[in-house]
């Protein structure tokens, strides 16, 4: 297959060696490097005579800090831009935001050894610069959701139903956007879910709780024997696997850590694999928006144990690069816009014409 064009990449950070190894991380390997800055305000006057297709940003820099700058170019004229973070505990929720405002992706600045740790990352960095370049952001849109701020006695009574039916979710580029649309437009009473998004470690925490204040179900981090059960998401932790298993009549996970699968930990594919063996007929698959294939392979394993699966569509997606893997290998059921994924969630038996159930009237 022919050799897409070389995208063209700016780099923003307030370090000169980091702007320094980054450029000859990706010129070495024929990736268009247009041209560095120490901060967005001297970024924003060189781009405008030549706009990148991909933007690599750090979060913390002086006059105006990375956060900032994502929102006004995703606004303005919407780019991928990948993140470049040291993951302190503020940066890490810096880092957050800026995936809530439309960064494609994040990768780890280490604070001691630059060169070491920025080379270590080579390959990830220059094959995730290569996808983004593909990528589609939208103006972000925020989702209309109830704030979670009822106390936890309102959910107790879900929090023991038996589960019948489990719902797996994998994602990846764009999807802590797509995720936040999905779990905000459930109602309480939703199915249990486990969901694998593509985080380093030390985000998941934090993504998960920006999900709870803003769904109707309680979303959290996983724990190695959380019950999976009606009400509740289970959000992977970064840099751990984690598998559905089941214990007499109901759901549990498993977090455990083991080699990278598929190139990521936490994998869709080790989630969607464990979710077929455990659950089978009784789950639903769902693939949404992401670089790469993991996934793909799950969830036809899925399918064949009796699953329904659903792909997010091409349209939506911010990179259609895992729904269509899962689509060419025969192992998509449905294919659908996004905003049309929680009411696939809700009904009983997706594959079937039902009526969506609806907790409030608007």
């Amino acid at each position: 297959m022919a050799s897409l064009a070389a995208p063209n990449v700016f780099i923003i950070d307030d370090s000169a060696l980091v702007r320094q190894v980054l450029s000859e991380a990706l010129r070495s390997e024929n990736i268009n490097v247009i041209g560095t800055a120490s901060d967005p305000i001297f970024a924003k006057s060189k781009m405008e005579k030549n706009w990148p297709d991909v933007i690599l940003l750090d979060m913390e820099m002086p006059r105006m800090d990375g956060l900032s700058f994502l929102k006004q170019v995703m606004n303005e004229r919407p780019t991928p831009v990948i993140v470049c973070s040291t993951l302190t505990e503020s940066g890490a929720k810096l880092t957050l935001d800026a995936l809530s405002a439309g960064a494609v992706a994040v990768f780890e600045k280490s604070a001691h050894g630059v060169r070491e740790g920025l080379n270590d990352l080579k390959a990830r960095l220059v094959k995730a610069v290569r996808e983004a370049s593909s990528a589609r952001p939208a103006r972000r849109q925020v989702a209309h959701s109830i704030p979670h701020n009822a106390p936890p006695s309102s959910t107790q009574a879900v929090s023991y139903q038996t589960t019948d039916r489990v719902v797996a979710i994998g994602t990846s580029t764009g999807g802590t956007q797509a995720l936040e649309a999905v779990l905000a437009a459930l109602p309480p009473d939703a199915p249990g879910i486990v969901a694998v998004q593509h985080m380093p470690e030390k985000f998941t925490a934090a993504f998960a709780a920006r999900l709870n204040s803003v769904c109707k179900i309680e979303v959290r981090e996983a724990r190695d024997g959380d019950r999976v059960h009606a009400g509740l998401a289970l959000i992977a932790p970064g840099g751990r696997h984690m598998e559905l298993v089941r214990s007499g009549a109901q759901y549990k996970v498993r977090i455990f850590d083991g080699p990278h699968v598929t190139r990521h930990k936490p994998s869709v594919d080790v989630l969607f694999r464990s979710v077929a063996k455990a659950a089978g007929q009784n789950s639903t698959g769902i693939i949404m928006t992401g670089m790469g294939d993991d996934g793909a392979r799950g969830m036809k394993i899925m399918k064949e144990c009796g699953a329904v699966t659903v792909a997010q569509d091409e349209a939506s997606c911010v990179v259609f690069g895992m729904p269509k893997e899962a689509i060419k290998l025969g192992a998509v059921d449905i294919v659908t816009p996004l905003k049309q994924i929680p009411e696939l969630v809700m009904r009983r038996t997706p594959g079937k014409e039902e009526p969506t159930r609806h907790s409030k009237t608007g």
